[in-house]
């Protein structure tokens, strides 16, 4: 058993299938089966089940899986620990955070980081939270920034900053940029959200709670599976949604969006740092990290072009 039989494993696993993982790997697909067959015959168990659907792990296999990826990431740390040896701001900072986060003040942070610490290099990564706290876990990142904790017991997840969820509309909109205090009057709009998960940490689980909290619980909710979808749905005005306020702040400056001022449906949800309770941090990945502790992640600043969008005074609408 050696390390490439162990990440051509993981790579069929988290990839999903034989075909995938040869090209991620840039290997052949034979050298890929050859590799699992070994594995399979030193523990003696299969691994892998072949149906015509393409692959798929075995009961054995799922369970060997994690002290798989455990073995890569391990590797992985003690190799970054001999790296960082050359000093404190040396080595890599390898970052995954959710996409949405990229319109705060993360971005930011990232740049003067680099700027002062031209020995270390940076690689980034953006995914859902979910897929962030994988990646910590398979030690493919060692920092993770994502929405919501992660109660793993082989995380620390450290809340760091906590973003605004407004909602969001067409500028033509009949109460953009208006107050709203009666959010029964959105009844018969068209809602959209995040498909619902089996996690009840997860932005669709949020929104239902916020419309059952303003008595909205039945109405009707279009699932769109990305939040860059649903703005564009909302722009054309099919719809309106919560979101977060750092994902629409360039739709804010350009007047394609707009905000309903509707205090029973705005919440917050916290933003969380998260890194392996083993795992070893580089120099340059503290450093990192105690400067996001001491700049709170925002949203960045909206740059206004043309025309002024909400400048008006606010009314209210009963």
């Amino acid at each position: 058993m050696n390390l490439h039989d162990l990440e051509t494993l993981v790579s069929v696993a988290d990839i999903g299938g034989v075909t995938r993982a040869a090209s991620h790997l840039h290997r052949s697909q034979p050298a890929i089966t050859r590799r699992i067959k070994l594995l399979e015959d030193q523990l003696g168990v299969p691994l892998l089940e072949r149906g015509q659907g393409g692959s798929a792990l075995t009961e054995a296999g799922r369970i060997f899986l994690p002290y798989a990826k455990a073995v890569l990431a391990a590797l992985k740390d003690g190799t970054e620990a001999v790296w960082a040896l050359n000093g404190n701001d040396h080595g890599t900072v390898s970052l995954a955070i959710v996409g949405t986060l990229a319109g705060t003040t993360i971005v930011d942070q990232l740049r003067d980081f680099s700027s002062r610490h031209r020995s270390a290099r940076v690689e980034l990564r953006t995914a859902n939270s979910f897929e962030v706290s994988d990646m910590v876990r398979r030690g493919e990142v060692s920092l993770g920034l994502r929405y919501f904790g992660d109660p793993s017991a082989d995380l620390v997840s450290r809340q760091i900053a906590e973003e605004r969820i407004v909602l969001v509309c067409a500028v033509r909109h009949r109460w953009a940029g208006k107050r709203l205090r009666d959010p029964l009057q959105l009844r018969c709009q068209q809602w959209l959200s995040l498909p619902m998960t089996r996690h009840r940490d997860s932005f669709a689980h949020l929104v239902a709670r916020q419309l059952a909290a303003a008595r909205l619980d039945d109405v009707e909710v279009m699932p769109i599976d990305s939040m860059t979808a649903q703005k564009r749905l909302i722009e054309a005005g099919i719809g309106i949604a919560l979101l977060p306020e750092s994902i629409i702040q360039e739709e804010l400056g350009l007047g394609t969006l707009s905000t309903i001022d509707a205090a029973q449906l705005q919440t917050t949800v916290p933003i969380h740092v998260v890194h392996r309770k083993n795992g070893y941090l580089t120099g340059a990945t503290r450093t990192l990290l105690s400067l996001i502790d001491s700049a709170p992640v925002r949203p960045r600043p909206t740059a206004v072009r043309g025309r002024k969008k909400n400048s008006r005074r606010r009314r209210s609408v009963r």
